[in-house]
């Protein structure tokens, strides 16, 4: 197949699967042709089968806001009728399944699929504004095949975009040999001073994703425990939080570990996984702690029930109860062999649900459906 696939380039979750996607198709022998406005973090072109398309924004006094959309739809174009695309696949839905049905009715009578995947703040928070809320709508209806990374965020499509499409859940994947190779090649435990143990926390330091809660789960298991804390990510609550650990006095026991393009590499020393958000539609962070073999303390919510396992692979909680994360993070810092033995449960059920090889193959069932009307 000949393949596009457009998504965000940053550190955010779609743009890491969508990256992951392509290389994973590419190297398996289809014809792949990335589409963004910058070069994706993770996106290796080593691959002779997989190629970059930059989408260049001119940038005009007329616009205070220059169309990305429109730009992003004329590049689809391009790239679709000079290598004779079968589809474009597009991840966020946001302005991404948009520009996609333009690009497709552009070229008639060309054919061109389009199939959308909804990663979660693309429908719970941009696309539900009422800004957005008819032009995602219409992006999404007008999509050949939708997808969503969780039955979680499928309901919530339904109920807040109002949608008639029928959507297929598929959801997010890792590369288990990728995170074997991080457990026995890095020295993760080198963060660790002494005895310490190691909590770790990933995301985009954004409220939904409740970082200070992490410091308080945190500063709570140090008073029973010695301990330290790996933030990694940046966002627009970093310097808050970093403020508030200065009040605390507890800098010297916290490590931003900003971003780092292959997490496993931390995560492959971590003790424990923390993820309070007040939403996640899948929890891709925790899927990859649980592939390092790493107990996961996280928030009952969207579609993280659907990755964890109460009381097998880790703990859920309510949004905000710190009290009862920081008491079952302590409970299993000092039950090691209950720790280690959640942490091989987690990684074996992430490699039976969640690997590389069967998701990508039930993307390629969506593919087939769609090319075969």
């Amino acid at each position: 197949m000949r393949i596009g696939i457009s998504c965000y380039p940053t550190f955010g979750g779609s743009g890491v699967v969508a990256t992951e996607l392509a290389m994973a198709l590419a190297a398996s022998g289809d014809e792949v042709h990335v589409i963004s406005y910058a070069l994706p973090f993770r996106l290796d072109l080593v691959e002779a089968r997989l190629t970059f398309h930059e989408v260049v924004v001119p940038h005009y006094p007329l616009f205070d806001y220059p169309p990305y959309s429109l730009a992003l739809a004329t590049k689809m174009v391009e790239v679709a009728r000079h290598n004779q695309l079968d589809l474009v696949h597009v991840h966020y839905a946001v302005p991404n399944a948009v520009s996609a049905v333009l690009a497709r009715d552009i070229l008639e009578p060309q054919p061109l699929k389009v199939v959308t995947t909804l990663h979660g703040t693309d429908i719970t928070l941009i696309g539900n504004d009422p800004n957005y809320l008819e032009t995602t709508r219409y992006g999404i209806e007008r999509s050949d095949a939708v997808t969503a990374v969780s039955e979680a965020l499928k309901a919530a499509t339904i109920d807040k975009i109002g949608v008639t499409n029928d959507i297929t859940v598929v959801p997010n994947f890792i590369e288990p040999e990728r995170f074997e190779r991080a457990r026995l090649e890095h020295d993760a435990r080198s963060w660790a001073h002494g005895d310490e143990k190691l909590m770790v926390h990933i995301s985009n330091f954004r409220p939904v994703k409740r970082v200070l809660d992490v410091v308080e789960v945190f500063h709570r298991v140090r008073r029973e425990l010695p301990v330290r804390l790996l933030l990694v990510g940046d966002g627009p609550d970093r310097a808050k939080v970093e403020r508030h650990c200065r009040e605390c006095d507890t800098c010297d026991d916290i490590t931003f570990v900003g971003n780092v393009p292959m997490v496993e590499q931390v995560l492959a020393g971590a003790d424990i996984f923390l993820l309070p958000s007040e939403t996640e539609s899948f929890g891709l962070s925790a899927l990859e702690a649980m592939s390092c073999e790493v107990p996961v303390i996280a928030t009952e919510v969207g579609g993280v029930p659907e990755v964890v396992d109460h009381g097998e692979t880790g703990f859920l909680f309510p949004v905000g109860d710190v009290d009862a994360m920081a008491a079952a993070t302590v409970e299993l810092l000092r039950d090691e062999p209950r720790r280690l033995e959640m942490g091989r449960l987690g990684r074996q059920r992430a490699i039976e649900r969640f690997s590389e090889d069967r998701v990508v193959e039930m993307y390629r069932a969506v593919y087939a459906e769609v090319l075969a009307r």
